[in-house]
């Protein structure tokens, strides 16, 4: 199993919208650039875990743990011209975007805030969330990081 973190703004589809889907499932979609593509049809892999996190906020924090329930597929949405995901260069035959399927496992006891991370330091100074300018919506996260976050969440300094 492998770790990831995936964005969504709250406003868009947050840790509520999921909760709230059928199965508490749904696919994550709509994602338009190419590394976070990759990691898309590549990477994530069913049973891989990843946190959810709300970007665009006052406070940006992860929020919840989401699972992969269904590797990397064609985004759909890429083809659908009513869609504002609709991509005309993208096609069934030749799909240039990839979607899975995540279902949600549990919301945090606490959000995690980007300035709680910031403040780590060292501990997480390779994690790609606190990037210079890193604005990608899918990104990996090491075992360590993954055990940092959740050792915060539980109170304890990781």
């Amino acid at each position: 199993m492998r770790y990831w973190l995936l964005k969504s703004e709250p406003t868009a589809f947050g840790i509520a919208d999921l909760l709230a889907a059928p199965g508490q499932t749904t696919s994550w979609e709509g994602v338009r650039n190419y590394q976070a593509r990759n990691f898309l049809r590549d990477g994530l892999r069913l049973g891989d875990q990843a946190f959810f996190y709300h970007s665009g906020t006052a406070n940006p924090a992860i929020v919840g743990i989401v699972e992969v329930v269904r590797d990397g597929y064609p985004d759909e949405s890429a083809f659908d011209p009513d869609s504002p995901y609709y991509d005309p260069g993208s096609s069934p035959e030749r799909p240039r975007w990839y979607r899975v399927d995540v279902r949600a496992i549990r919301c945090l006891a606490r959000p995690i805030t980007l300035s709680e991370l910031k403040a780590r330091g060292e501990a997480l100074a390779d994690f790609a969330l606190l990037r210079r300018g890193n604005r990608l919506s899918v990104m990996p996260v090491t075992d360590a990081q993954w055990k940092l976050v959740l050792d915060l969440e539980r109170g304890r300094e990781g």
